[in-house]
């Protein structure tokens, strides 16, 4: 069976890996929970002008069409979006265009590639870590006063965790650029997104494309956010960051076919969801923290790192919890697949917790 590889593009600190991400888990012959991307084929409406951008390759890319659709779709002039090369990419245009930032600050656990992001560029990054015993919640007092430069996820990669939108609101204040990861925002129905607020300083919305849609390798995503700020992010970023085919799905998914689309694919999650929650929490010893919302489910298993080299044994890769600052090796991340493969997983789960 094989075994899991290593991140090319890494930053290792205090022995934890932030560029470790659950492709690495995957590989040939096992069952993939390991990458939150839904897996369906690719509608009509979003296949086909996709496939009808490959005549224009000639050209340069004219990010002017899909930033219109993006911004209509939020009720934002085209100045308040920037389109990315997949939604990490801002992550990297933040750190790289606010260097002067005094304190900044990622609350964790969360996706690693903010704090990676900001250490590259030379920041020394303060953390935010919620505890498991509040089941991963938000506590606003957690972040410290003098932040000038806060990140958060919501939903929260790997906890699943929702936090209320005023929760998340509560840190936004003057003289702050607060950004809020909403990669996974579609899976939840869109509720408690701040895409919409405009009442908030420094309020930057990032979303991503390639969850949902199955687009990772197409790299496609958007920031949301004041006009001057997104200014200094694009001033920064590299001409023509976003292919043409990528701009074809941005415009697509910014239609309404692909509103109601996502309403529907967030019912069905759910309804998969819960279905593996309460499969897991019928396992002796396995412990879900909080209300998954999105679309995996952060567990905590006794030996861990034993159970998940077990499970690739048995066919199934998941992914580590020790690269996420505030987990250790005995918290998996589990991506939500239909019920049969839910299945299978759980039984195969059962029996290296009971080897």
């Amino acid at each position: 069976m094989p075994s899991a590889g290593t991140a090319s593009r890494s930053f290792i600190l205090e022995g934890m890996d932030l560029g470790f991400h659950g492709d690495l888990e995957v590989g040939s012959g096992l069952v993939d929970l390991a990458v939150n991307v839904r897996r369906a084929p690719m509608p009509p409406w979003l296949a086909e002008p996709i496939a009808a951008s490959l005549s224009d390759l000639a050209a340069y890319p004219d990010p002017a069409p899909a930033t219109a659709a993006v911004a209509a779709r939020h009720s934002r002039p085209g100045d308040e979006v920037l389109l990315t090369a997949g939604a990490a990419q801002g992550f990297v245009l933040l750190a790289q265009a606010l260097r002067g930032a005094r304190r900044p600050v990622v609350v964790h656990p969360q996706f690693t590639e903010p704090e990676a992001a900001l250490r590259h560029a030379g920041h020394e990054v303060t953390r935010a870590i919620l505890p498991a015993a509040s089941g991963f919640a938000l506590d606003p007092a957690l972040v410290p006063d003098d932040a000038d430069l806060v990140f958060v996820g919501n939903p929260t990669n790997p906890t699943s965790v929702l936090h209320p939108a005023e929760a998340v609101a509560a840190l936004a204040r003057p003289g702050r650029v607060l950004v809020v990861d909403e990669a996974f925002a579609d899976t939840t129905g869109e509720t408690e997104s701040l895409a919409g607020r405009h009442d908030l300083p420094g309020l930057v919305v990032m979303r991503s494309l390639t969850k949902t849609w199955g687009l990772a390798g197409l790299r496609i995503g958007y920031l949301l956010g004041p006009a001057d700020l997104l200014a200094r992010l694009a001033a920064v970023q590299p001409l023509w960051a976003v292919s043409t085919p990528a701009l074809a799905a941005a415009a697509a998914c910014a239609s309404p076919a692909a509103a109601v689309a996502e309403r529907q694919i967030a019912a069905a999650l759910a309804a998969d969801r819960d279905h593996l929650v309460t499969a897991l929490r019928d396992l002796p010893g396995v412990t879900v923290e909080g209300r998954p919302a999105s679309s995996f489910v952060l567990v905590g298993v006794p030996g861990g790192g034993r159970v998940r080299l077990a499970l690739r044994e048995l066919g199934y890769a998941v992914r580590r919890g020790d690269t996420f600052p505030g987990l250790g090796a005995d918290w998996l991340r589990i991506a939500v697949r239909d019920t049969a493969i839910t299945d299978g997983f759980v039984s195969a789960l059962r029996k290296t917790l009971e080897a």
